[in-house]
């Protein structure tokens, strides 16, 4: 066979694969970023997963149905619906006689605000009002679209400005996706709560994708940065500008900052990153043995003594 005919052969071959690497890469950021209307299964968490379900899951993308709330407050409260830049937002407010301020709490991503029931409750034991959130896409918000914290920004600020019209001083507790939405919400969108309490902000959304491979065992490298891409082009917004630790830098709000010592999604050195970025007063408690999931479940009483030290310290 002429050499020229295997270049160019050899040079098709390359092509097709370049092509198709990205058109699977555009298919996993278009579901990680829109959530199924039924309810079906969910896609489980990468360590969860059997080596066939992985390989499924590599080559079809994870599918998740759009959160819901299977579970209502145990305390007297109001449906609260606001309207958000990214559509209709579903709050539930919990009033306290004399309360010292509220609390707005604010989910993860592929969560929803029925799963902070346990924080808003002792928020309100400590004399707080509580406003509990669906960001858009999730629970009874509208749409089905999660950005992992970019346009949820907005929805943060929504919230904040509809409290601060109110008497009393606005405290912010959020997890995860929720903490980056919170951070990017006062470094670029103006937003001043009096303080944040924040859970296990990723560092970028390159590292939470890279790191999201290297739990499936698949080296992350290219796919984790064609992922982020065309999901910043499926969504209409620069993906690679999703980084906490800049957010962090710009934002003056006092905050604790909290971490699970072993949290397989975000790393020590992300959070290492972050608290020493933060502009203002901060605080920063590490709980051990806790992964990526509330730290109330195996350190309750450390995780009171820290919000309660550091509320009564504002």
């Amino acid at each position: 066979m002429p050499r020229r005919r295997l270049v160019r052969r050899g040079l098709l071959v390359v092509a097709l694969g370049f092509v198709l690497l990205n058109a699977v890469a555009f298919f996993h950021a278009w579901r990680f970023t829109h959530f199924t209307t039924d309810t079906g299964r969910t896609t489980g968490s990468p360590e969860q997963l059997t080596l066939a379900d992985k390989l499924w899951v590599l080559a079809t993308g994870v599918r998740t149905p759009k959160p819901r709330n299977h579970t209502l407050p145990t305390f007297p409260y109001a449906t609260v619906r606001l309207a958000g830049p990214n559509g209709r937002l579903e709050s539930w407010y919990g009033a306290v006689p004399r309360a010292r301020g509220t609390v707005a709490l604010f989910h993860g991503y592929t969560s929803s605000k029925s799963q902070l029931l346990h924080e808003a409750s002792y928020f309100r034991q400590l004399g707080y009002n509580v406003l509990l959130t669906d960001f858009a896409g999730s629970g009874g918000s509208a749409g089905s679209r999660c950005t992992v914290g970019y346009q949820e920004a907005a929805d943060v600020a929504a919230v904040v400005r509809w409290l601060q019209k109110r008497p009393g001083p606005v405290f912010i507790y959020a997890n995860s996706m929720g903490a980056v939405a919170t951070l990017r919400a006062e470094a670029e969108l103006g937003v001043r709560p009096t303080a944040n309490l924040l859970e296990c902000p990723y560092g970028s959304m390159l590292a939470t994708a890279q790191s999201r491979f290297r739990s499936m065992g698949v080296p992350a490298f290219p796919m984790a940065n064609l992922l982020v891409f065309w999901g910043g082009a499926a969504n209409d917004f620069n993906t690679f500008d999703l980084d906490a630790t800049t957010y962090a830098a710009r934002t003056p709000t006092p905050t604790l900052l909290m971490w699970g010592a072993t949290d397989p999604r975000v790393t020590r050195a992300e959070t290492d990153a972050i608290f020493a970025a933060l502009a203002g007063p901060k605080q920063r408690q590490d709980f051990p043995g806790s992964g990526h999931e509330p730290y109330w479940w195996k350190h309750e009483a450390l995780w009171q003594r820290t919000v309660t030290g550091f509320m009564t310290g504002q």
